[in-house]
């Protein structure tokens, strides 16, 4: 009876400090980002590290292959160990991954190989988040509230990505250098020390215990979720009997079982969720990070002042999911989902007919993403959420971290090819090409969202994805 208990209630402050608790994973990664991104070329100065570009160019691409490994690795631990035991640990992992980074003190190679080896550790903790954070989220979530909700906390990415561009700006240019960079390491632990306490005060994923055979512990926990719902004045409504599903406890899933279940059982819904991700993530890395080539090397923006058009930028990613996130659940994830995929598609492709034609200056160049970027936003969060929900309990961190380990590979694409479209802005065909192929990947993505997409809207976790405990009492999710 437990997912009908859940998603009975209504929204209360215990959801609101869930949500406070655990989606600042999305904003500490883009804090990160955008840290990394702002601080990397302070890093070749005299007063800080002195690093050749190309060591600097290195700390984004481990702290990515630390995001790849983290999802995998804890993602596992999370199906395996409990979704709070997660959330906790990889806390921990990146708040000391980040904090151990301002304290290299030197470019001799075992200081640049600790500086390295500290971006690693704090992007397994990230990766890690990922996993444990959207199962739970989404498994304490009443079903009419989960789509907006993971929506828009995904899209909380963006709230990190300004306060990382607002944070940096004033360390590197009102600080001393050597100093301004390894306080900027340290704006996310401070965040994330700030949420600590409240994370350990949550729950357990009841759907979690249950379905690990310890009932006591999962009845406990749904208690005190409701306890918590009924002291903000609601009065729950009575569980109707027939909504009860029958488990029977098995042993943990492995990735050789995960592989099983995705593509002999699932093999639809992989290939929906791998086209979601992957679409996405390629268009994503490709525009965001070669944003301030586009506006250097065409529009002679100055270097400087490149962070105000990102903030710009960011709003509009922000804005996306937080305004029309609710419309996920309300109009469905399959026209909400391909809609977004598509207009962002159509969109992308009418800037990159202006661009060729010389109509854009940096300004209207900024504006046409904020516009692209509010829906190209909303629907790659649903990426995540759609990966978060379709497939069964006993396998979703793992899935999650599957379908995010491949988005990434297969988005580090996106830079190098869009880095070589640019070059030193000399050839603007060149880019007018690249903007088309990132338009029809997208537009690939809403398509295959329309012919396998999964109408999830308003239903149980249990009912979108039988879990593989369940005994046979209902059909099982198939495709």
């Amino acid at each position: 009876m437990i997912p009908a208990r859940i998603d009975r209630l209504s929204w209360s402050p215990f959801h609101t400090r869930m949500i406070l608790a655990l989606g600042t994973a999305w904003v500490l990664d883009g804090l990160e980002i955008t840290i990394a991104s702002a601080i990397g070329p302070v890093l070749t100065e005299k007063e800080t590290l002195s690093m050749s570009s190309a060591e600097v160019g290195a700390i984004a691409t481990v702290y990515l292959i630390g995001e790849v490994f983290g999802a995998l690795f804890f993602g596992r631990l999370s199906d395996k160990l409990g979704r709070k035991n997660l959330f906790v640990v990889t806390l921990g992992v990146y708040l000391a991954g980040n904090a151990l980074t301002a304290l290299t003190w030197g470019n001799d190679i075992a200081a640049i190989i600790f500086l390295y080896l500290t971006r690693f550790v704090a992007g397994a903790g990230i990766g890690g988040e990922y996993a444990a954070i959207n199962s739970a989220i989404d498994e304490m979530m009443p079903a009419k509230y989960r789509g907006r909700v993971d929506i828009g906390v995904n899209g909380t990415y963006w709230g990190g990505a300004i306060l990382g561009t607002l944070g940096t700006f004033v360390l590197l240019n009102h600080m001393d250098l050597s100093l301004g960079w390894r306080l900027g390491f340290l704006i996310g632990p401070v965040i994330g020390a700030c949420i600590w306490s409240l994370r350990k005060h949550l729950p357990e994923s009841p759907r979690w215990l249950i379905m690990h055979g310890r009932e006591a512990e999962a009845e406990e926990n749904i208690q005190q979720i409701e306890r918590a719902v009924e002291s903000s004045g609601q009065t729950l409504a009575p569980v109707d009997d027939a909504k009860a599903i029958d488990i029977r406890p098995t042993e943990s899933h492995g990735y050789l079982s995960l592989i099983r279940v995705l593509f002999r059982e699932l093999p639809q819904r992989s290939i929906l969720g791998a086209t979601l991700m992957i679409t996405q993530s390629f268009l994503y890395n490709a525009i965001f990070f070669t944003y301030t080539l586009v506006l250097t090397k065409f529009y002679g923006v100055d270097e400087k002042n490149a962070p105000i058009y990102l903030i710009a930028f960011a709003a509009g990613n922000l804005i996306g999911p937080l305004t029309i996130g609710h419309l996920f659940d309300v109009i469905g994830r399959r026209k909400m989902i391909a809609g977004t995929y598509l207009l962002s598609g159509v969109l992308l492709a009418i800037t990159a007919v202006l661009f060729d034609a010389g109509a854009l200056n940096a300004i209207t160049q900024t504006v046409a993403w904020c516009v692209i970027f509010f829906f190209a936003s909303a629907g790659a969060s649903s990426a995540y959420l759609t990966v978060s929900e379709i497939f069964p309990l006993e396998i979703r961190a793992q899935a999650i971290a599957v379908f995010f380990a491949i988005a990434q590979c297969f988005g580090a694409i996106g830079p190098i090819f869009y880095g070589w479209l640019i070059g030193e802005g000399e050839d603007p065909g060149k880019l007018f090409i690249g903007y088309l192929i990132g338009a029809v990947v997208m537009a690939i993505g809403g398509v295959v969202e329309i012919f396998l997409g999964v109408d999830a809207e308003g239903k149980s976790l249990e009912d979108v994805a039988t879990p593989l405990s369940a005994v046979a009492t209902r059909p099982r999710a198939t495709g």
